[in-house]
């Protein structure tokens, strides 16, 4: 940028103009998300004073930013935050980013746990702490374990657990459900890793280059994990018990065929997303 007069204007048009070259995806939001996170402004305050000269410490943290976003390092990452369900959480690279589809698997969650006063409930692979966080926010009687086997990512779900102040939740670092013994579960639900490896290559560079490898690669096809996790849903889980698991838009007849072949469970079935893709695996365990 030239030493002259920057206005909150000219930056945001010039930082689309440098991510549209970049190949970003959505060039405006990315601009508005991370300037406004170096000025401490919400996004919609960036229009309310477009023509403020901005000082040089302020363009500093910009530049920071843009050249960060420039790399295709994820936003959330950047600004350390993200918005998931009702929940605005602290996110960094240890974790999955929390997504919208990712909501999907709340809402089936949400509609299973009316079939118990007072579910217990495990999530597997917790990362940030989404979705474990947003069930116990809406359930309030309801019991959650929360897993996961990286001490990072449980660091960072610590933090977004005691910033809620919600008391219903447990976290338990372990693999899969080991931690559960004993626990007695009505309802699992995980967001485990299912890319299958020889594609991870092929990611977006904002995925691929920055996000944990160990909360992606799901194995030859994608879902080693998923097997592992049915195997022991169906040892653990109280009959009548519900199990969930988000998988990929192209895994709606494999996942709910592994399911299948592990056994224990009743109506395995597929669910679509919100944009009508094929996203979560739900069984019930056997009588």
């Amino acid at each position: 940028m030239a030493e002259e007069i920057w206005t909150i204007r000219r930056v945001l048009q010039w930082t689309q103009g440098f991510f549209r070259e970049k190949a970003l995806d959505s060039p405006r939001l990315d601009a508005e998300l991370i300037i406004g996170d170096a000025l401490k402004l919400d996004r919609i305050f960036l229009y309310t004073d477009l023509d403020r000269p901005l000082s040089a410490a302020e363009l500093t943290a910009i530049r920071e930013r843009v050249r960060r976003r420039g790399r295709h390092e994820p936003v959330a990452y950047i600004t350390g935050k993200r918005g998931f369900w009702k929940l605005d959480l602290s996110v960094g690279p240890g974790v999955l980013v929390p997504r919208p589809d990712t909501e999907r698997l709340v809402e089936l969650a949400l509609e299973a746990a009316k079939a118990f006063e007072a579910p217990r409930i495990v999530d597997v692979g917790t990362g940030s702490g989404c979705i474990a966080l947003a069930l116990a926010q809406e359930l309030p009687a309801a019991t959650v374990l929360a897993i996961d086997r990286s001490p990072e990512a449980l660091t960072i779900a610590r933090q977004n657990l005691e910033a809620t102040g919600l008391t219903n939740v447990t976290l338990a670092e372990g693999d899969l459900l080991t931690p559960a013994q004993g626990f007695a579960p009505d309802i699992i639900v995980s967001n485990p890793p299912y890319i299958p490896t020889r594609d991870l290559a092929t990611l977006p560079p904002d995925v691929k280059d920055f996000e944990p490898r160990l909360a992606l690669d799901g194995g030859a096809d994608g879902l080693d994990t998923v097997r592992r996790l049915a195997s022991q849903a169906a040892a653990l889980l109280k009959p009548g018990g519900r199990l969930l698991i988000e998988v990929g838009y192209d895994q709606g007849e494999s996942a709910p065929a592994a399911l299948r072949a592990v056994g224990g469970f009743d109506d395995v079935r597929i669910e679509r997303d919100y944009g009508g893709r094929d996203r979560v695996v739900l069984a019930t365990r056997s009588a």
